[in-house]
């Protein structure tokens, strides 16, 4: 049986070690009361039956309930049913999918990368929003799992960056077991592989898992349900289809190192002036077999002033 170990409530010290973490409870004597530990057993049939069963037997104690703003608790919804509740309000949706729920996941950005001949091109931009409120201008989208292994954020801020940093932690696991570096693939397989037994927990992840291994470059894309894809370039956030615009348009595998780069400065660009929800410094990171570098830093304010100067130049011309 999986062990409980998300502590819910305050714990006497005197309760033993297998009730406090809620281990091998069936067979322990239930007549001592337990304390149901883990947070998605809140509101579920489990925990009433656990409920029942501890005030049925004779000169059970009453087993402790949660309350909003008890220390050492997590505060949940004052409901019937918090679970259910929060399955059906705090689900992260795409488009107009979460019109009805109470609780709505305001998300945007623009991240991409794309591979050719002399490496991978990683950009983003900074800008972290919850609707129309803008929270950050410098937020790292680009997450350095290892000085081979590059992330992308996209979706949920905390769901993408506690899970990369979780990969960063099994890739160096895996170097350890197996004094080798892991490759792209497998590390992508791993990330879709945590992704997929927190499906339908509602987490907002598309994230991009790319590096270089024994077998040159590589990139993938990896999102919350578990889907894992293995492309050329691909683009993530609400500014991605201004992205892909620029990207089908120029996009060659043989592109020079340094019209890479200005690719991959020219879309972030035009996602950002397009979309309202993208925006703040573009963070640019050149991947070869050496490992990844940082390209630039530069605001997007500055690059639109930039671009507008050699628009007006090329007119002139014209």
């Amino acid at each position: 049986r999986s062990s409980h170990t998300t502590t819910c409530a305050v714990i006497p010290r005197q309760i033993p070690y297998y009730k406090m973490f809620g281990i091998g409870h069936d067979n322990m004597d239930q007549s001592e009361g337990h304390i149901g530990c883990d947070l998605l057993d809140i509101g579920s049939r489990r925990a009433a039956a656990r409920g029942r069963c501890a005030h049925q037997s004779e000169g059970a104690e009453a087993v402790p309930t949660l309350k909003l703003g008890e220390p050492g608790a997590f505060d949940l919804p004052n409901v019937p049913d918090p679970a259910q509740f929060c399955s059906n309000n705090f689900a992260s949706a795409s488009g107009n999918k979460d019109a009805d729920q109470l609780v709505k996941f305001a998300k945007g950005t623009t991240t991409l990368a794309f591979k050719f001949n002399e490496g991978i091109i990683v950009s983003v931009d900074s800008r972290s929003t919850m609707g129309a409120y803008i929270a950050s201008q410098t937020v790292k989208k680009i997450i350095e799992i290892n000085p081979f292994l590059l992330g992308t954020m996209a979706g949920g801020a905390a769901d993408c960056s506690f899970w990369e940093r979780n990969l960063g932690m099994q890739c160096r696991m895996y170097e350890l077991r197996n004094r080798k570096r892991i490759t792209v693939a497998a590390a992508s397989k791993l990330l879709a592989n945590t992704m997929n037994s927190y499906r339908g927990y509602g987490l907002s992840m598309g994230t991009m898992v790319t590096g270089w291994d024994e077998t040159g470059p590589q990139l993938y894309y990896v999102d919350d349900d578990g889907t894992r894809l293995k492309g050329t370039y691909f683009s993530v956030g609400s500014g991605s289809t201004y992205a892909y615009g620029v990207l089908d348009t120029y996009y060659r595998p043989d592109l020079t190192v340094d019209e890479a780069i200005d690719l991959g400065k020219r879309a972030i660009y035009h996602a950002t002036h397009r979309d309202a929800y993208s925006g703040g410094i573009n963070n640019l990171y050149h991947v070869t077999k050496d490992g990844w570098r940082v390209v630039h830093a530069i605001d997007v304010n500055d690059m639109h002033y930039e671009f507008q100067e050699e628009k007006k130049a090329a007119a002139m011309k014209s």
